[in-house]
Parts: structure tokens; C-alpha cells; sequence
């Protein structure tokens, strides 16, 4: 059995699970995002796609409701002990065999919390889901209770946090190593992620960002790939991947002769952050982090060019990316705990010019403060 963790650590997650459960009332929660199932039982898979749902009740009991190709899956790398197959098809609805479940576990008339934030329950599923449960029990969206014990790593979770790091810092050598006219954008990526699987690494939960020309200034992934010109701007941004935790960076490379305006524009970046990661401590606000920055870019006269939230939480996530809860916008009221792993990141996109700069790093919250996970330096590299 693959489990990454203790059997102590597990049992305390189901613990702080089934206290917020009673704080709650909740007598049973469903749970369908796939971060829920790997934090709870080590449950490591891409099945989420399709209907599947792991039902948690006040008296422990742990039942997983999924397909048979996800059967083995759980078998290999969870402590998920009941598994139920629901079988495919024409017009199989799940929904049913989910109602026998939860008929067995005497939940009729009860009030059960469901996770409606998850990428596998569509809107055709959650359809089906309340019809379902409708004159059955009461239902409440509880989409975040286990994310809000997620956002606070364990020990155990740290360590996997800083190999990410690791493996992060060495996917930018690579691509110091191999940004230089002429390349393609292709063979960066391909040499990026190369180390990071030879690391003992992971995919990420989303796309490598690259960018070139006028695609630096993207902050998504497209499907262009060009090799890079003479005078040129490389816009990257990537995570190191371990056991499905992430630590994230993002550069902006200029190739030959450098712009005056990028050299400004990567000041101001680095100023962003460095005033950033001063209030990036217990007992703030995220919103408090943000608003530092937007007033720091504001400042230099780079409202137009920043964007309206400057990071978001990192760790153990799944397609379709790596963007966790809580996310670095004004008025977010999340208070910052020891902990914590951030994201922050630097974004300038002067769409005028058609001159992009980045700048970003992953941080850990400490009792005193906070420790940048990324050790390579945050110069502007110029190739």
C-alpha cells in the first residue's frame, strides 16, 4: 500500500474532520473533491472526473462510492477499507447506488454536508445528486471543511512541501541553461520537467505556463510553442511536484539586449515581494497582503499593468490545477497561520509596450514570520 503518511497523522486528519462534523451537526460528508480523499485516506487517483463520492459519517465510518477501474486504485494507495463499485450503463445514475449507502448508515432524515466545490461534481451531477437527496435529509454545502484543516501543513506535509522546492529551483536552472536565441520553447519545457520527474517528482496539477514575444505576457498556458529571437522576453511559471504538493516560481527572462522598461518593471517586482513577504505573517490578513502589493505597483504607476489578486495557497492538489483555498485578493479576510504555504506572485503585463515582467515564489508561514521555500536568486537573469 502506497500511503505517504503515518497511520497517526491519518488519524489525526479523521479526528479534526469528525470535530468540525459535530461543530457542525452534520451527521455524514459527502466528499468529492479528490484533495479531500488524498488528505483523509491517501486516496490517489484521476477518477474524480466521473461520479465518485467518499462518504464520511459522525460514527467513522469511511465508505468509498466509485467505478471499477478506481478499485484497485484505492485498494493500492488508501486505508479506504469498504469500496463500492457503481456500474456503468445507458442511463445509470449513481445517485441510487448512493441512496443504499446512505440508507445503510441510517441517514435518512439527517442532515448531511456535501462538497459542491469540487472539479468532478458537474452541474449535471449535482443535479442529479439533489433530486436525489430532495424530501430525503437536509442538505448544506460544506465545501471547504476539510480545506480549511488542508491550508495548515502538518510536519509531515512540510517535508514534502520543501522537496518540491527543491525540485522547482531545479527546473530553473534548466531553464537558465537552455533560454537563449534560437531555442524553442518545446525543449525548455521539456528539459524542466525532465528534472523534476528524475527528482522523484510528480506532473503538476496544471500546465507549465510558457510564453514568448507577445505570449509573455499570458498567464495560461496555450498551445503555440516558437523558438525564441534575438531580442526576445521568456515568460515561465512552474512548480516542483512531490507527492502531489507543489511549490510554484515564476521568472520572466529577457533574451539580448534588455529594455530599460523591463529592468524598471523587474524593480518593481522584486519591491512588490520584498514588501509582500514582510506581511506575509501570523495575524494578518491575505487581503492585507494584497493590498500591500496593488499599492506598491499603484505607487510606481503600474495600476494598469498588475492584477487583482497577487497569489493563493499551494499544496496537495489535482487536475485541473494547482490553485488552492485561500486565494491573495483586497478583503480577504483569511488570517495567516503558521503553517501556511503561499504563492505569490508578481505579475506586470504591459500590454502598450508588449513587455511582460515576473516575479514568483513559494513561502512557508512560520511562528515568527515566514521562510521563501525557492533558494535561487531573484536577479533579473538577462540570456
Amino acid at each position: 500500500m502506497a500511503l505517504h503518511f503515518s497511520k497517526e497523522e491519518f488519524e489525526k486528519r479523521k479526528s479534526k474532520t469528525l470535530n468540525s462534523m459535530k461543530e457542525l451537526n452534520l451527521d455524514a460528508l459527502l466528499m468529492f473533491r479528490q484533495e479531500s480523499m488524498f488528505w483523509l485516506t491517501g486516496y490517489d487517483t484521476f477518477g474524480y472526473v466521473f461520479f465518485q463520492t467518499l462518504i464520511l459519517d459522525q460514527k467513522g465510518n469511511v465508505i468509498l462510492l466509485t467505478r471499477a477501474p478506481d478499485l484497485r486504485q484505492a485498494q493500492n494507495t488508501s486505508n479506504i477499507k469498504d469500496i463500492r463499485i457503481w456500474v456503468d450503463k445507458d442511463n445509470s445514475n449513481p445517485t441510487d447506488d448512493l441512496k443504499i449507502i446512505l440508507n445503510e448508515l441510517n441517514l435518512k432524515g439527517k442532515k448531511i454536508g456535501i462538497e459542491y466545490e469540487a472539479y468532478g461534481m458537474t452541474g449535471r451531477n449535482a443535479l442529479r445528486l439533489n433530486k436525489s437527496l430532495d424530501n430525503y435529509c437536509d442538505v448544506e454545502d460544506q465545501s471547504e471543511l476539510i480545506t480549511k484543516h488542508r491550508v495548515v501543513k502538518s510536519k509531515e506535509e512540510i517535508v514534502y512541501v520543501k522537496k518540491a522546492a527543491e525540485l522547482a529551483d531545479k527546473a530553473l536552472d534548466e531553464a537558465w541553461k537552455y533560454t537563449k536565441a534560437g531555442a524553442g520553447e518545446a525543449k525548455i519545457l521539456a528539459e524542466m520537467q525532465r528534472v523534476v520527474l528524475e527528482g522523484g517528482g510528480d506532473y503538476p496539477a496544471n500546465d507549465y505556463i510558457i510564453g514568448s514575444g507577445h505570449n509573455a505576457l499570458l498567464c495560461r498556458y496555450q498551445a503555440e510553442k516558437r523558438n525564441l529571437s534575438h531580442q526576445d522576453q521568456l515568460s515561465i511559471e512552474w512548480a516542483g511536484t512531490y507527492k502531489h504538493y507543489h511549490s510554484a516560481m515564476f521568472r520572466t527572462i529577457p533574451i539580448g539586449k534588455v529594455n530599460h522598461k523591463h529592468i524598471k518593471m523587474h524593480e518593481a517586482c522584486v519591491d512588490a515581494l520584498t514588501k509582500c513577504e514582510k506581511n506575509l505573517i501570523p495575524g494578518n490578513t491575505v487581503g492585507r497582503v494584497f493590498d500591500v502589493h496593488a499599492k506598491t505597483f499603484d505607487d510606481l504607476g503600474y495600476n494598469n499593468s498588475r492584477m487583482n489578486a497577487c497569489g493563493y495557497s499551494l499544496g496537495s492538489t489535482f487536475s485541473p490545477n494547482w490553485m488552492d483555498w485561500p486565494m491573495l485578493y483586497t478583503g480577504n479576510p483569511y488570517v495567516i497561520q503558521p503553517g501556511n504555504v503561499f504563492f505569490m506572485h508578481m505579475i506586470l503585463m504591459d500590454s502598450a509596450n508588449e513587455l511582460a515582467m515576473n516575479l514568483g515564489e513559494t513561502y512557508l508561514v512560520t511562528e515568527n514570520g515566514n521562510e521563501r521555500l525557492g533558494k535561487q536568486k531573484l536577479d533579473l537573469v538577462v540570456l
